[in-house]
């Protein structure tokens, strides 16, 4: 049950940031469907929200003992013709979901601070501390791994769309034809070579999520749980 609060909050989040980004870059499209909101429901896809996550999420901390998240939310519609500079603003539009990330990364480590600080001038019953305390962890991973999968260079991913802004058009053009296949090429990575997760997928990201991990705060309270 830890793990559904966290996972619901990082991917509504980051959803509503990629539409709330598109509408001041000129395109409401999502903010008329009502997709700049922070209600799961406008976001949620049953399978690739909720089943999916968790039993990736649970079969990779079991069977190989580091976590590993890989899902994804119903995408929030972009027109890019109504973007202001639709090549540049689909770029930011793209990186507002792992930025948000980031800051719910470092949002739940504060949280475990405060919850230290609290314990210290009122007394807060043993079970509390522990249940926050393994919540925010949980919040912490959740939310670095999502924003490492996301930058990952390849389309349909965050980080294929801000790879596509830079490369020069032609170059563009063609990466973007891998875009059909982006997402099996990604869990061919995720259980290659061993058969199980994270495989290479999880070894190109954990550098990543263990360097910005060190910015965070209570981050020995991850490590100490997380082989990171």
């Amino acid at each position: 049950m830890l793990i559904a609060p966290p996972v619901l909050l990082a991917i509504t989040v980051h959803e509503a940031a990629h539409g709330w980004v598109a509408s001041r870059r000129g395109d409401p499209t999502a903010l008329l469907l009502g997709r700049v909101t922070f209600n799961p429901l406008k976001h949620i896809d049953p399978v690739g929200t909720l089943l999916v996550p968790a039993v990736i999420f649970l079969m990779s901390k079991t069977l190989v003992g580091i976590p590993f998240l890989f899902g994804w939310a119903k995408p929030v519609p972009v027109n890019w013709r109504r973007l202001h500079n639709p090549r540049w603003d689909m770029a930011l539009v793209a990186a507002a979901g792992p930025g948000v990330n980031l800051l719910m990364a470092f949002g739940w480590g504060l949280a475990i601070e405060l919850m230290a600080l609290l314990a210290l001038v009122v007394s807060v019953p043993t079970w509390l501390l522990v249940l926050w305390v393994d919540m925010c962890v949980v919040g912490i991973v959740i939310n670095l791994v999502l924003m490492a999968l996301n930058l990952f260079p390849l389309l349909p991913l965050d980080g294929g769309r801000i790879l596509s802004a830079l490369l020069p058009p032609p170059v563009a053009a063609r990466f973007s034809r891998l875009e059909p296949y982006g997402i099996l090429i990604l869990l061919l990575l995720l259980f290659l070579p061993s058969g199980h997760p994270p495989g290479l997928l999880g070894a190109a990201l954990r550098p990543v999520v263990s360097g910005v991990l060190t910015a965070i705060p209570a981050q020995a309270l991850v490590r100490d749980r997380f082989p990171i």
